[in-house]
């Protein structure tokens, strides 16, 4: 059962004892990691570290805080991903993220999206490795929550051996100790976003290097894994595992990473669906529309007898107005019914 109470306001009491590990976390995507995802997903797993959405520190100033920052308690451990080029404003919005009780704050130097390079923040500030440490150094001055960095290993034409190695190093030296590092370049010209997560070629070999050059860094490798096996090899070699879209388009995956990384029981994925239902039956009558919530479960049972049932009855009904609870278990009801004839 879910037992998490919706964080609108400053809530740092509602952090959970739970010390946070980042040997399995779900990477920061736009419009997909809002907190009904992570909702989901922290009932698939108890111990996969959750990062939000991307918020730039300008929306947070000026912005609705509450709207923007507001997550359920259920969700922690939690990380706020930041965008931001100007340390002083970073560092007020790191503080209020600590007050509404984010487990770590992260900076984003790896998205690279026309937007955010206006911005001057993202996949850009790649070329800038003062200007970033610069930032995570007031950052680390202003909370007391870890700060972290997710970053590329270059843009355009940098050498990743030079550029990946002088911010790490110059974040190294304002306080940083743990680095999510998606292991490829990012070409802000002549690639659109989705091209930049799939057409620069991965170097995982780079980042295990970096690794071996800072044993006592947190290195943790994101970029390109899709599955748990996969997953499994390379924390070999990593401290961590940052898993993006393929922990969202087959989530299910989910329910095995307690045991399978964390040597832990699972929670079931039967159990996580029945918490969830719980959530939604719980944020229907609060004006949340059914559709943003159960678009995160599309991918839930791909692969499996009558997935594709349930999606078509989400699909068809979840948008409507009048939509509740009984559209969720209705498709439910076809996933089983399929099960069951297969």
């Amino acid at each position: 059962m879910l037992t998490g109470l919706f964080a609108l306001g400053p809530t740092s009491g509602l952090k959970t004892a739970m010390s946070i590990s980042r040997r399995f976390s779900i990477a920061p995507m736009m419009d997909w990691t809002d907190t009904h995802c992570r909702v989901l997903h922290r009932l698939l797993s108890a111990r996969a570290l959750l990062y939000t959405e991307m918020v730039t520190a300008e929306a947070i100033l000026h912005g609705d805080k509450k709207r923007l920052l507001g997550f359920d308690a259920s969700e922690h451990p939690v990380a706020l991903q930041l965008g931001g080029s100007d340390p002083a404003r970073l560092a007020e919005a790191a503080r209020i993220a600590e007050d509404f009780g984010y487990d770590e704050v992260n900076l984003n130097v790896g998205c690279p999206s026309d937007r955010v390079q206006s911005g001057r923040f993202g996949a850009c500030l790649m070329k800038e490795p003062a200007l970033v440490a610069a930032c995570v150094a007031a950052m680390g001055k202003a909370v007391k929550i870890p700060v972290t960095v997710k970053c590329r290993i270059g843009v355009d034409e940098q050498d990743p051996e030079i550029s990946l190695r002088e911010l790490i190093r110059d974040c190294t030296a304002a306080g940083v100790t743990s680095f999510a590092v998606h292991a490829r370049k990012a070409w802000l010209e002549g690639l659109s976003p989705k091209e930049n997560r799939d057409v620069p070629p991965l170097d995982y070999d780079l980042v295990a290097r970096i690794k071996q050059e800072n044993p006592t860094l947190e290195i943790i490798l994101n970029g390109g894994i899709q599955t748990l096996e996969e997953t499994e090899k390379h924390l070999t070699r990593f401290d961590g595992v940052m898993m993006g879209r393929a922990a969202y388009q087959d989530s299910a995956m989910l329910a095995q990473v307690d045991s399978r990384l964390f040597g832990q029981p699972d929670r079931g994925l039967d159990a996580a669906v029945q918490g969830y239902c719980e959530y939604v039956e719980r944020k229907l009558p609060e004006g949340v529309r059914l559709n943003s919530m159960t678009k995160h479960m599309l991918g839930l049972f791909n692969g499996r007898p009558g997935a594709r049932a349930f999606r078509r009855h989400l699909s068809e009904n979840a948008t409507r107005d009048d939509a509740g609870i009984s559209v969720l278990r209705d498709a439910l009801a076809c996933l089983k019914q399929e099960r069951e004839a297969a």
